[in-house]
């Protein structure tokens, strides 16, 4: 018999794993709903003709494909067909690669029932026939937030507010959050000449953390770009500071090219929109967010306090309702990272111990009656916020200290004979080992008091 195993790429979460999982996913929620964002849910699966042909073609080769119902090669001749014909024959439904797509699909399906402008958060994992790598998984969770319906710059400075109020509230400080905007790219690409090559180029640039410079310019000569465009595509490159100034020099360089001159001005009413909340944000012109339905406004946040890629990113796409027939709907949305996220708190140690407690009292029943003692105690306290066990089984005292400590509960409540006579109760904190007595009417004063 084979040992038992899950799908590379795929984890099982423990409970304490989970506490902290729940910490971040709960951070994130209290934000979005802070903005007026509605929570929304859509299937693990999609139909691949919902998937395909949203996310490149790099993007359509990691979809996880699901087999039909059946006797699926019933009617397939298969010396007729190869793997890449063969697919479409035999499955036609796929597990969703990212939130936004299915997002998109539910606005169609269900735009007579939709106020618009829509703001909608959704939780839930998506999958990816990746490389699995470190903060890399085949299986993982997206924590999206989009604004349908509206072309407004409101949303992007929203955005940047949300971003900061969320690093803040998870206690993370180490991070760079990055803005660029599509057009923008394809106006540095016009300027070098190249805008043939616009969406290989994005690609090519879009690794620059990865390969570097020297890497990025290599790829763009192997496209077919001489010295001279890789130069110039080059020069715009880099990262700065988002501000006027910034603005200023690359009107300057961008302003007489349409695409160009649109792009900063979006940028410019973003600064404008922002306040206070646009300082640090870099403008980083090679970011390029490698999905096609990005059309302006992109996104991308970073730490730089653990080595890891983003934790979080998004944009602006205009026409991604279009492809399923309903147009001129514009759309901006952000996606947070679980499991990159979740990584950089734990190598930085940002878990707060109180929120990881799943008991914060443990009642301990010397004898079987005791048991039934403690039961109404225990639903008092619940009834009142606490979270409450009774050890199942009259056992041993040390065997149910144990168990508190494996579990890390703060306070314990030994019931047995003398106490049930007495009324008075032994109430002991596990941090400190300070014990008490005090009367069963009284516990919830005793926790209180700490």
């Amino acid at each position: 018999m084979s040992k038992p195993s899950i799908p590379q790429g795929t984890r099982d979460f423990s409970p304490g794993v989970m506490a902290k999982r729940k910490f971040i996913l709960s951070t994130i929620e209290s934000v979005y709903k802070s903005y007026g964002f509605m929570p929304l849910e859509t299937p693990a699966m999609e139909n691949l003709n919902t998937l395909t042909g949203k996310y490149g073609d790099e993007g359509d080769q990691l979809l996880f494909k699901i087999l039909n119902n059946g006797d699926y090669l019933k009617d397939i001749n298969l010396q007729e067909v190869s793997s890449k014909t063969l697919s479409p024959k035999i499955a036609d439904r796929g597990l969703r690669y990212d939130l936004t797509v299915p997002l998109a699909r539910y606005v169609v399906m269900n735009r007579n029932d939709i106020a618009f402008p829509f703001k909608r958060y959704q939780m839930q994992p998506v999958w990816r026939a990746d490389r699995p790598q470190k903060g890399r998984y085949r299986e993982f969770w997206q924590c999206d937030a989009d604004v349908l319906g509206t072309d407004s710059l409101i949303c992007e400075a929203d955005f940047i507010r949300i971003y900061k109020d969320v690093f803040a509230r998870l206690g993370l400080q180490g991070y760079e959050l990055r803005i660029n905007h599509r057009r923008l790219l394809e106006a540095i690409c016009i300027k070098a000449g190249a805008s043939q090559h616009f969406k290989t180029i994005t690609i090519i640039i879009d690794k620059t953390d990865k390969i570097g410079a020297d890497g990025v310019a290599r790829e763009l000569g192997e496209l077919g770009l001489d010295q001279n465009a890789i130069a110039t595509l080059s020069q715009f490159l880099t990262k700065s500071e988002l501000n006027t100034s910034t603005l200023n020099m690359l009107e300057a360089n961008l302003g007489d090219i349409p695409e160009g001159k649109k792009a900063i001005d979006d940028l410019r009413k973003v600064i404008e929109l922002s306040g206070s909340a646009i300082a640090n944000v870099a403008l980083d012109c090679s970011l390029a967010r490698g999905l096609d339905y990005y059309t302006g406004c992109i996104f991308e946040a970073v730490p730089t306090s653990v080595k890891m890629g983003s934790i979080s990113g998004g944009g602006r796409y205009d026409d991604l309702t279009g492809v399923f027939g309903l147009k001129d709907i514009s759309g901006i949305g952000i996606s947070f990272g679980i499991d990159r996220l979740f990584d950089v708190m734990e190598e930085l140690q940002l878990f707060p111990p109180a929120g990881m407690l799943f008991t914060d009292l443990l009642f301990c029943p010397m004898d079987e009656t005791a048991i039934a003692y403690c039961i109404p105690l225990a639903d008092q306290l619940r009834q009142n916020g606490f979270k409450v066990e009774i050890y199942p089984s009259a056992t041993k005292l040390k065997k149910q200290l144990d168990y508190a400590n494996n579990k890390g509960i703060s306070w314990v409540v030994v019931v047995g004979e003398d106490e049930m006579q007495s009324g008075l109760l032994s109430v002991k904190n596990m941090q400190s080992g300070q014990q008490t007595k005090t009367e069963s009417t009284k516990i919830q004063e005793v926790l209180q008091s700490v």
